[in-house]
């Protein structure tokens, strides 16, 4: 039985990446600032705000101290703020930058120590095909998704051959924070410009996360994994940005 650390587990992605990992017979823990907001199916819930250093390396020794060891850290945790680059905020800048990119820094930083005394472990994270363009409304989002790719980069340089990392970058996805922040008419044209002509469920993301941490993929790491339905494949980026913005 592997042990399994996701970050924002309660919902969405997370959620399902959980339950994939669950439904194998993993041990799963989530660490979220929220309790999930479905059943138990998605592990053991730690009350966790990844923005806060001390509070993900206090979650993960936990962790890590109850059984030995971690397997596999997934740093998925990640809000976003609608707005353009003239009204962002600075309080919501450095929200969605805490969260999203130094939130995976710190878990990852947190998780590695602990797999490098053992010599070995798989750290992945979600990222987002946002870090490949230029996409209104969301600078802040995008530069941190960018920024996730980096790190894996980097820490797959700095920590192979022992511990592997990898992240994966969904394009359009169905989830709660979707959801929220985009209208009927807002989905329907993303689906338009996207070549499968849908959105992905966060089943079909989850279920690359799985063949990452699987011993099938042990010679897969420093790489980003774009599941996006081919929306990035051809040159429709700039005209899908007009009819959504």
């Amino acid at each position: 039985m592997r042990t399994i650390v996701i970050s924002g587990a309660s919902s969405g992605i997370g959620n399902a990446t959980a339950k994939r990992f669950a439904r194998a017979g993993d041990r799963v823990y989530n660490l979220d600032i929220k309790p999930p907001e479905t059943d138990s199916a998605a592990g053991t819930w730690i009350e966790t705000d990844v923005a806060d250093w001390s509070a993900v390396d206090r979650a993960v020794a936990r962790v890590d101290e109850a059984h030995g060891g971690i397997d596999v850290a997934i740093a998925n945790a990640g809000i976003s703020i609608r707005h353009g680059v003239l009204e962002i905020a600075e309080t919501d800048a450095r929200r969605v930058v805490d969260v999203n990119l130094l939130g995976v820094l710190a878990m990852w930083r947190s998780a590695a120590r602990r797999m490098a005394g053992r010599g070995a472990g798989v750290l992945l994270a979600t990222a987002s095909v946002n870090g490949h363009r230029g996409y209104p409304g969301y600078a802040d989002y995008n530069a941190t998704k960018a920024g996730v790719a980096a790190l894996c980069r980097t820490f797959a340089m700095e920590l192979s051959p022992a511990i592997r990392a990898a992240c994966v970058s969904p394009g359009a996805v169905l989830t709660p924070m979707q959801l929220a922040e985009y209208t009927p008419e807002m989905l329907v044209a993303v689906n338009a410009r996207i070549p499968a002509g849908r959105h992905a469920d966060p089943d079909e993301i989850a279920a690359a996360f799985f063949y990452l941490a699987s011993p099938e993929a042990r010679f897969l790491t420093g790489q980003e994994i774009v599941i996006d339905g081919g929306e990035i494949a051809g040159a429709t980026t700039s005209e899908f940005n007009r009819r959504i913005a």
